[in-house]
């Protein structure tokens, strides 16, 4: 059978990688794929670099329609990243009649109903196993591994940056800023680091998830985004003398109301397998109902475990290359004509336990107006450690409670900060059990 060949759009980091896998691994990709695979043609703003890096079988051009246009190229893989140029160029791909393989989650987060929908028309093929938990096999899993499953919900470390930071901030006590810089220096974080604190990086990827798991459109626009950048070394201290551990959490689930879609930080019990995931590691946790809990752990970025992915989703789309485009497996898992429009539901009407730090007077009393309030908003509580006098007689209260709706939460914590013994602002934090 002739070779298929490969047009790569980006020379970077991981598409430096997948050249590298490609050609490394070259014998053992051929026995499983059943021929050859090559990469023809890649595409580089620094042509001479990527030259240098790719060797001269590979022809490098600096004009990256050179690629998507190629009659030659049967599989174009997406490197570049970002949502504007490689949308273009992944629907001139499928225009064009070819395969696409891709690692951008933002672009699919944003645009994958209609990029799917595309595909769908043409008879081709957008693998994109790269784009979330990079070498971690959680799409082929969720589409594939799982099908006989309904699946409750997913819960994800799926930022190594932002689990890098809080990792440091509880072994050494750091503070943030501290922490930030030093991932900076490490290369862990970016310049700008905004994309993964605030929890940008996360909701992308969690948006992929929740389409596969649920079988509705990407809908990021719907998802609750809270960072990290927030954070107060007191709060994971607490939280550890209580048992439990701070950690950024993508959280889908599945409701009679609807669908959660959720990214911010969460307190996890300690003895929890994904309470444990630390540095730039990430895990996923996938509840089905047949199977129960399953934790999918690794490298989601760099080089070659980032590449690890793409070059098996170019296996995969190799292998399928002369099915029936009617018995492949559906992109999104769901046959394209049965995704449900099931509503995400606003952040006010999720459920979950809180964990609370109140900054209050020490006099008599004031804990007695404080959990006064909380009862009348109809929120129990689970544990409560009162810290001593920290400045000027002001003493913290930390509260843990029950589940609650959290437009109840927002309705004590506004009755708390109105009482004159209340120093400043009430800190909360979502808390999940997350049974493994």
């Amino acid at each position: 059978m002739k070779p298929i060949n490969i047009g790569l759009l980006g020379v970077g980091t991981v598409g430096g990688g997948t050249a590298t896998v490609l050609k490394r691994n070259a014998g053992e990709i051929t026995r499983r794929a059943g021929r050859e695979i090559r990469l023809l043609v890649a595409a580089s703003r620094d042509a001479a670099k990527a030259r240098a890096a790719l060797g001269p079988e590979v022809s490098v051009v600096d004009d990256v329609h050179q690629v998507v246009d190629n009659p030659e190229v049967d599989i174009v893989v997406e490197l570049i990243g970002g949502d504007a140029i490689a949308k273009e160029l992944v629907l001139k791909a499928i225009a064009n009649g070819k395969h696409v393989v891709t690692a951008n989650k933002k672009l699919l987060a944003l645009h994958g109903t209609e990029i799917f929908a595309r595909a769908q028309e043409k008879g081709v093929m957008v693998a994109f196993e790269a784009a979330v938990a990079g070498g971690i096999p959680i799409i082929k899993t969720l589409r594939e591994g799982l099908a006989a499953n309904r699946i409750e919900w997913i819960a994800g470390i799926i930022n190594g940056t932002s689990n890098f930071i809080l990792t440091e901030m509880r072994d050494k006590g750091a503070s943030f800023a501290d922490v930030l810089a030093e991932a900076q220096k490490l290369g862990y974080a970016e310049a700008d680091p905004t994309f993964d604190i605030e929890g940008h990086d996360a909701g992308h990827k969690l948006t992929i998830m929740a389409a596969l798991a649920f079988g509705i459109p990407m809908q990021f626009d719907q998802c609750y985004l809270e960072g990290i950048s927030k954070l107060d070394g007191r709060d994971i201290r607490y939280a550890e003398e209580l048992g439990y551990r701070v950690k950024l959490l993508g959280l889908t689930r599945r409701t009679d109301q609807g669908v959660e879609l959720r990214v911010h930080p969460t307190l996890i019990p300690e003895g929890r397998l994904i309470a444990n995931v630390n540095g730039v590691m990430n895990a996923v946790l996938v509840k089905g109902d047949a199977l129960g809990p399953t934790l999918y752990y690794g490298a989601g970025a760099g080089a070659l475990p980032t590449a690890s992915a793409v070059v098996a989703d170019i296996v995969d789309v190799t292998r399928l290359l002369t099915s029936d485009p009617e018995h492949r497996v559906p992109h999104l898992a769901f046959q394209p004509d049965q995704l449900q429009d099931l509503p995400i539901l606003p952040i006010a009407e999720v459920t979950s336990s809180y964990y609370l730090r109140i900054g209050a007077i020490d006099r008599a009393g004031v804990l007695a107006n404080i959990t006064r309030l909380l009862a009348e908003n109809g929120i129990s509580i689970e544990a409560l450690i009162q810290k001593g006098s920290i400045s000027d007689g002001t003493a913290e209260v930390v509260i843990l409670t029950h589940r609650v709706q959290e437009r109840a939460i927002d309705r004590a914590i506004a009755d708390i900060e109105a009482l004159d013994s209340v120093a400043g602002q009430v800190v909360r934090l979502r808390m999940e059990e997350l049974n493994d």
